[in-house]
């Protein structure tokens, strides 16, 4: 039995109503905070906050018309109110799950759409329906790396009720990949992957999830996606269908402006993956070039920033009674980081600032799933790696003592007896 390759499914149906886990179907019973100018106007006076309100922190890419794009997005803000709800904008994804949260209290799941008021904390909200601290932190998240949300509105209520702005932590960290990275058929997908347990296990982190299914590293026409990261990873929006219905595939795709957005001081790339598929006709040369390519740009525009490069897993192949972990492009990915600390690169930027991440033996093949994508344990066993990892490379302290990352992944027995 050869090893297989991943082959991404771009263009599934997404249902809000039916998620198979382990071929059950899972209960996502999750609480209907819909609300109408009704139900809002029960409530004592609101005071209503624009989308570009200074209090309001926008995480992960968002473009000027505060639509979300890529994998776990995310809006942070402090509030003193009994309550606070958010109007969706008319380009948001029907149907599409957010988790949020107040301060360090477990992550609660509601399905959002378009044109829409989400009441999302109230008196007897998780944490809220504490008298102390009187400010609290909310957060909130889009689960999917596909669908998005567009913020209209931020409103509270209560006497006194205001917004308040939560200063961003000193450090802050960038991933770039493919579906791998993405969380593509994890649990919570972006909220179940490697890159946000990695980042948010870390703790005290600003984080962006760069990472989109199917895409490669080389800029060609990939699954389904017109480019690849050396073309996408400088742009806001990412491969998907409602980005080209909004921007197009031309001139009206917006560049990110990373001069507005803090420096990522560690910076991890997995990619190649697609690349390595002889679907896309990717050939050593271009991968190589386009690696370099990518670290390139990354170094320009974050001069001090950090760089991991993680080898490539193929998934496992079966060899008489043992399970064999396959590799893609494995010289090609060292030559990559080699080249940047022998000197022969030093044009670009000096030695020491890439560094590789051997994935080998850290999953099995159980750790992998029937879609070929890691299973929730799998991400799990990556992030903590990479957490130590960075951890003893880096110096850096693990300040996450509390609050939960990953949601719905709390498997235990309780019996006694059994």
């Amino acid at each position: 039995m050869g090893l297989f390759k991943l082959l991404p499914l771009l263009f599934i149906s997404f249902s809000a109503a039916t998620i198979l886990q382990n071929g059950q179907i899972r209960p996502n019973d999750y609480r209907n905070t819909t609300v109408t100018a009704r139900d809002l106007s029960s409530e004592p006076a609101w005071v209503s906050y624009p989308p570009d309100a200074p209090e309001l922190s926008y995480k992960g890419r968002w473009d000027h018309q505060y639509i979300s794009w890529w994998s776990a997005p995310g809006l942070k803000f402090g509030f003193e109110a009994d309550s606070v709800a958010i109007s969706f904008g008319n380009y948001t994804s029907d149907g599409v799950l957010i988790a949020y949260r107040v301060d360090g209290q477990d992550w609660l799941l509601t399905n959002v759409t378009a044109n829409s008021t989400h009441m999302l904390v109230g008196p007897r909200t998780e944490g809220n329906n504490l008298t102390h601290p009187s400010i609290h932190t909310f957060e909130m998240r889009v689960t999917n790396w596909a669908y998005g949300v567009q913020i209209k509105c931020v409103h509270v209520s209560g006497p006194a009720a205001r917004l308040i702005h939560v200063p961003n932590f000193p450090r802050t960290m960038e991933l770039i990949g493919d579906s791998l990275s993405a969380g593509q058929y994890a649990t919570l997908e972006g909220i179940s992957s490697y890159s946000w347990g990695l980042m948010y296990g870390l703790g005290n982190v600003e984080f962006s999830i760069t990472a989109y299914p199917g895409i490669c590293l080389h800029d060609k026409r990939c699954y389904g996606n017109l480019h690849g990261q050396t073309f996408q990873w400088l742009k806001t929006p990412d491969t998907s269908g409602r980005a080209l219905e909004i921007y197009g595939d031309g001139p009206d795709i917006p560049d990110w402006d990373f001069e507005s957005h803090p420096p990522a001081d560690i910076t991890v790339i997995n990619i190649g993956t697609n690349d390595n598929n002889t679907a896309n006709n990717v050939t050593h040369k271009d991968f190589h070039d386009s690696y370099i390519r990518l670290i390139d740009e990354v170094h320009v525009r974050w001069p001090a920033s950090q760089i991991i490069v993680l080898s490539l897993w193929e998934g496992f192949g079966e060899t008489d009674n043992m399970w064999i972990q396959g590799g893609g492009f494995v010289d090609i990915i060292q030559d990559v980081v080699r080249s940047y600390n022998n000197g022969s690169l030093n044009e670009r930027g000096g030695e020491g600032f890439v560094h590789y991440f051997n994935t080998t033996g850290i999953l099995q093949h159980n750790d992998i799933g029937p879609l070929y994508h890691p299973t929730d344990v799998g991400h799990i066993k990556l992030a903590s790696h990479l957490m130590q990892y960075i951890k003893l490379t880096f110096g850096w302290v693990l300040d996450q003592t509390g609050p939960e990352v990953q949601h719905d992944t709390l498997y235990w027995n309780d019996q006694t007896s059994y």
